[in-house]
């Protein structure tokens, strides 16, 4: 039996009501042969209950929320102040419809209506008689029905069986109040003081613990002696769940004291699922032992698993390092010990996956394709460690990706930037309270295999903290002769990660630990042309966008010559993410316009470009013009990709001294130091005079003085502007160049010659200039690429001179 509650019509909520309020009213049989004469109404509005059952004579509070539950009682308790009350099917239905309640009720009459303090109506009700639906007549505002009374078959009053049922129904009641802690003693006065066999049947029948779809059976069983058998049977249960629970409580009640209650509820629990059929700890223990039978690992793996699964055994589970003991044995068995997924061998298949995903990047397709050819031949080939290292945005961890895919990998990515704590990589003792395994194990076991391709994003970003120096961390990992052994602080066991395809990408190589960047095979990844920076706009970033937008190629279209515009005047880039944030611009335009039903281009122009992104922010890097002397371009490696640079010098009065502005490195101060002193030793050979160097003061500029610069490569273009300052001589038209020099005039080659060449046919410049060693780095470019440029290798500052300088001087030239 449960304590009388609160019912809510509109919530599955029940509120406890006060202890004082009356609301078991003791009926006599004088009082129920009143209420059976009563006349039943034919027609009546009917009021659905959602989480009860209402019995004749029982009087019961309820909630009403909903609108048509309300607007009856109001209206109802104006006039005759009877209702029909019904239970509805399924308690979650919000507007229940005449399919949705049951057709067996029972009549109520209201007793009061209350408003409450939260907003909500209050009503109590007393059960009359049964009835039964016949016909509906208004749905609205509220359900309205014929009905008809459903005749009660009562045995006899000398019937002695019915009479034991009644008493044995009394009996129980009283000792399930004995036993339930939740119901009130005063309500065995109560069924002590009912006289009347119906009532007491169906008040116990209301108050059962039983649900509505049960109760609802009582109220429709017509003979009185059956549905008192059948709640006689739901009172044995509850009596006996009680027992059980008293027992249960019992079993733990000895010798308690302060200090065993965390013991005295762990015990009470294990009871629990030990009587409920639910995991015990040994149940847990003998459950890990059978997932162990199944797994792949060696002898020296089983035998230390076998071992932590005892100790776990002999350790009290309400220590704390019990959760610490079986979350290592969770890890040991999660792992995918020597479990591989199947390489997949198809080689065309492979660089057609790379195709698809990337355009471009040559070196590393082909590098990818090499290493399937030689996995397809030996079948156990251990897993390069390869570093892509390039420009922010250029596709280095995207092409990971890929190449899981084209290998038929699983892929897992972990990112390094800013890792400061060498536990992310090798774990933590076991020790501490909340020891977790590294970063690389939790992976392995995340992917399921222990031969996925494993992307370490950023790891030129690997910090150095307090805790630790994550960079020397990683040298176990990928290093190929100790990784078949990688020791996890958490796991202590060597676990092989011999077969896992790492790899890395990188912005600079600089910041890397040199130890670590010598584990590891670099794969440069240039920046992208303008030619591929379309291409790759077209086929990729276009069509992404057009998805991620909701949009398809039918929407927006944009040519080859606007992209190129897009290109040029938006972005500065090696990569393509400031590209794909310019197109997106573009395709958010297109789906404004769509969502606003307006008329737009769907092929797009190039005023609409201006229109959509503004006036061009980035325009093409200019050469100055070559009317002034000393003024030369030059070529520049930076993070982001190539740049020009233009190097200007002037002279001033004084006494032969130099001065250097913009922001320049020490590196870079060397070379003009050099240029000048070259220029000196070999004044006469030059044509100049050596007395210009007492009389004049030589002051050397690098624009754009708030980026810092620095490096060998601008050494012949200083030495140029130099020559050309104190020659007068005029600079050849759309010429620029890169290199390092010596003291004795030799020209030595540079790095980041693609990017220089990019950025040398983004200025549209024609001819470039070059040390003879760097011949090779052009030959590794695509041809298609150097269309229109011409490449002069040279040996020494003479030849460069020759080929820079023309024999003409600039107007109002300098008297030196």
């Amino acid at each position: 039996m449960a304590r009388t509650k609160l019912t809510t019509i509109d919530s599955l909520s029940f509120q406890e009501i006060g202890e004082d309020a009356d609301l078991i009213p003791l009926m006599t049989p004088e009082d129920e042969d009143a209420m059976n004469k009563e006349d039943l109404p034919e027609v009546l509005p009917i009021l659905p209950l959602r989480n009860t059952v209402l019995f004749p004579g029982v009087v019961i509070p309820i909630t009403a929320g909903r609108d048509k539950s309300i607007k009856l009682i109001n209206e109802t308790n104006k006039g005759s102040k009877v209702i029909g009350v019904v239970s509805q099917k399924e308690e979650g239905k919000e507007e229940p419809g005449i399919g949705d309640i049951n057709t067996i009720g029972t009549v109520a009459q209201i007793l009061r209506v209350l408003k409450m303090p939260d907003g909500n109506t209050t009503v109590i009700i007393q059960g009359k008689k049964r009835f039964e639906v016949t016909e509906v007549i208004t749905k609205d505002p509220y359900i309205t029905a014929t009905v008809q009374g459903v005749a009660e078959a009562k045995p006899a009053k000398d019937n002695e069986e019915f009479q034991a049922i009644i008493d044995s129904i009394k009996e129980m009641a009283l000792e399930i109040i004995k036993v339930s802690p939740n119901i009130p003693s005063e309500a065995a006065f109560a069924i002590k003081n009912i006289e009347s066999t119906s009532f007491l049947i169906n008040f116990v029948s209301s108050n059962l613990n039983i649900s509505v779809a049960e109760k609802q059976k009582l109220l429709e069983i017509n003979n009185l002696k059956d549905r008192a058998l059948e709640t006689l049977r739901y009172m044995n249960v509850e009596i006996q769940k009680l027992s059980l629970r008293n027992d249960i409580q019992s079993k733990v009640e000895s010798d308690i004291s302060q200090q065993q209650r965390e013991y005295f509820l762990q015990q009470q629990m294990k009871t629990i699922q030990e009587e409920l059929g639910g995991n015990s700890n040994e149940a847990e223990i003998e459950e890990m032992r059978t997932r162990a039978k199944s797994k792949g690992w060696g002898k020296e793996v089983k035998e230390h698993f076998d071992k932590e699964l005892t100790k776990l055994q002999r350790m009290n589970p309400q220590v704390a390092e019990f959760s610490i003991q079986r979350n290592y044995l969770d890890l040991l068995l999660d792992l995918p010990w020597n479990e591989f997924s199947k390489d997949k061998f198809d080689l065309k298949r492979a660089r057609t996956i790379l195709d698809r995903d990337h355009h471009g990047l040559d070196e590393v397709k082909k590098r990818i394709v090499e290493y399937l050819a030689v996995l397809k031949l030996r079948n156990d080939m251990k897993s390069p460690i390869l570093c892509l290292y390039g420009p922010p945005g250029v596709g280095k961890t995207s092409l990971g990706k890929s190449i899981a895919e084209a290998l038929g990998r699983k892929y897992v990515r972990m990112s390094l930037g800013g890792l400061r704590d060498e536990a992310e990589i090798r774990g933590h003792r076991k020790t501490y309270i909340g020891a977790m395994p590294g970063r690389i194990i939790k992976s392995l076991k995340k992917a399921g295999t222990s031969n996925p391709v494993f992307v370490l994003d950023e790891i030129d970003k690997l910090s150095v903290g307090s805790q630790g120096d994550p960079s020397s961390a990683m040298l176990e990992v990928l290093d190929p002769e100790q990784n078949h052994a990688f020791y996890d602080n958490f796991l202590e066991l060597g676990y092989d990660l011999s077969k896992v395809m790492f790899i890395a990408t990188s912005n600079s190589l600089s910041t890397i630990q040199p130890a670590l960047r010598d584990r590891m095979e670099i794969i440069k990844v240039s920046g992208y042309t303008i030619e591929e920076k379309v291409e790759i706009a077209k086929k990729h970033l276009l069509p992404k966008q057009l998805k991620e937008h909701g949009l398809d190629k039918s929407h927006l279209k944009i040519g080859k010559k606007q992209l190129e515009k897009i290109v040029e005047g938006y972005t500065r880039e090696s990569g393509v993410r400031s590209l794909e944030k310019q197109v997106a611009k573009m395709v958010r335009h297109a789906a404004m316009k769509i969502a606003m039903e307006e008329d737009y281009k769907v092929k797009v122009t190039n005023e609409m470009i201006i229109d959509v992104l503004g006036a061009p922010k980035m325009e093409r890097d200019k050469y100055e013009n070559n009317d002034v002397a000393g003024v030369v371009t030059g070529l520049a490696w930076t993070r982001v990709g190539g740049d020009i640079l233009f190097i200007e010098s002037i002279l001033s009065k004084g006494k032969g001294q130099l001065s250097m502005t913009g922001n320049l490195g020490k590196v870079m101060k060397e070379s003009a130091t050099i240029a000048l002193e070259y220029i000196k030793s070999n004044a006469d050979m030059l044509g100049i005079d050596p007395n210009v160097f007492e009389k004049y003061n030589v002051h050397v500029h690098v624009p754009e003085g708030a980026t810092p610069k620095d490096g060998p490569s601008a050494g012949i273009t200083m030495l140029t502007s130099l020559v050309s300052l104190f020659t007068q001589r005029k600079v050849k038209k759309s010429i620029a160049m890169t290199g390092e020099i010596t003291l004795r005039g030799k020209v030595l080659p540079v790095g980041g010659i693609k990017e220089k060449i990019l950025a040398a046919k983004r200025a549209r410049i024609k001819e470039i200039l070059l040390c003879e060693d760097n011949k090779r780095d052009i030959d590794e470019i695509n041809p298609e690429y150097l269309k229109g440029l011409t490449f002069h290798y040279v040996k020494d500052m003479s030849d460069v001179l020759d080929l820079a300088l023309t024999k003409e001087k600039v107007k109002n030239a300098k008297k030196l």
